[in-house]
């Protein structure tokens, strides 16, 4: 099927342009209205019939149970993937660290006065903080200190809508993607690279891995001809997981060892998608039974899908968001 326009310029992604102009719009918005607008909010949670899951999810992403100051002094650090920021919420600038992690920590944080002190670690976290901090992932063992936030989300938070059936597409897996500090991609390529079972490839800059394993880009949509996506874990979490479980492909991947907003630390393996053995082994078994077991393949999609409708509610994703926040801030000894 031939690509839109829209594909072949944004490869089928949000456009970054008016997600930051919204935010600009957004930002000049004074802080009483936010402010009012929480005590709405705050009474809408008391009156609704699923408050009981929007605190379990506020409690997964903030396990906070004891009450711990903040250090006194300030701290800012570029690091390897992330920016380490000690400091209060109105000295992070867009050009702090990437733009989309201002916004993003705007909205999350605008219901509170910005003189209030957070740690904050935008960027791919794969390490549990010393003190309690507000990150896009964390590990998905000893994370008390790492408070999740909605982050990132133009990039992560993204689906599709497949109108292609699993029947319909080609019985093979895809991977396009870099591989930079990824040993879980490295040994992907090594282990599968001109396999028939997978069409694989990295994309842009040499890494300085074979020149063979170099390729062009597919669009989101070339994937979705494809009855498996492989969603392998990069610096921290398959960013494509989202899209690929809101679609009729089925992600193919090792047991996670981070998480985000998503709760990957809830997907439950061969239900909501493929898992392989961490030494990727036993891939080709695993994709030629569901080739083989159609009707246990559409089961795992159904689940996907079932899945990420709880995301889809966005009043509800905003009160939990709004709740996170409030929790750190308490639980920092902040000001709510």
């Amino acid at each position: 099927m031939a690509d839109s326009l829209k594909y072949k310029l944004s490869n089928g992604k949000p456009i970054k342009a008016l997600f930051f102009i919204k935010g600009y719009l957004k930002a000049s918005i004074p802080y009483i209205y936010y402010s009012f607008q929480k005590t709405s909010l705050i009474k809408k949670f008391n009156k609704r019939d699923d408050q009981d899951y929007i605190l379990d999810r506020v409690n997964y992403y903030n396990k906070l149970t004891d009450a711990t100051s903040l250090p006194p002094e300030n701290h800012q650090e570029r690091m390897k993937t992330c920016f380490f920021f000690l400091d209060k919420i109105q000295n992070f600038r867009p050009s702090t660290f990437h733009k989309a992690y201002f916004f993003d920590l705007k909205d999350s944080m605008r219901w509170f006065s910005n003189k209030n002190r957070i740690c904050y670690i935008p960027g791919d976290v794969y390490f549990t903080p010393e003190i309690p901090a507000l990150v896009k992932s964390r590990l998905l063992e000893n994370n008390t200190n790492s408070v999740i936030l909605k982050l990132d989300k133009l990039r992560h938070f993204m689906f599709v809508n497949d109108t292609i059936p699993f029947s319909q597409k080609k019985n093979q897996a895809i991977f396009r993607g870099k591989i930079r500090f990824s040993r879980v991609r490295h040994r992907f390529m090594e282990m599968y690279h001109g396999s028939s079972i997978c069409d694989c490839g990295i994309v842009g800059k040499n890494e300085g891995f074979p020149e063979s394993w170099i390729t062009s880009k597919k669009t989101i949509r070339e994937h979705l001809d494809y009855k498996f996506i492989m969603t392998l874990e990069g610096n921290d979490v398959a960013s494509n997981l989202k899209w690929v479980m809101s679609s009729n492909s089925i992600a193919v991947m090792t047991r996670p060892t981070c998480e985000t907003w998503f709760m990957e630390g809830k997907l439950i393996p061969d239900y909501h998608y493929i898992q392989i053995n961490d030494d990727m082994s036993n891939l080709e078994e695993k994709l030629t039974y569901y080739i083989n077991h159609p009707e246990k393949a559409e089961e795992i999609i159904a689940h996907a899908h079932e899945y990420i409708a709880q995301f889809f509610d966005k009043k509800r994703e905003k009160i939990i968001s709004l709740l996170v926040a409030e929790k750190y801030l308490k639980m920092t000894n902040q000001k709510i």
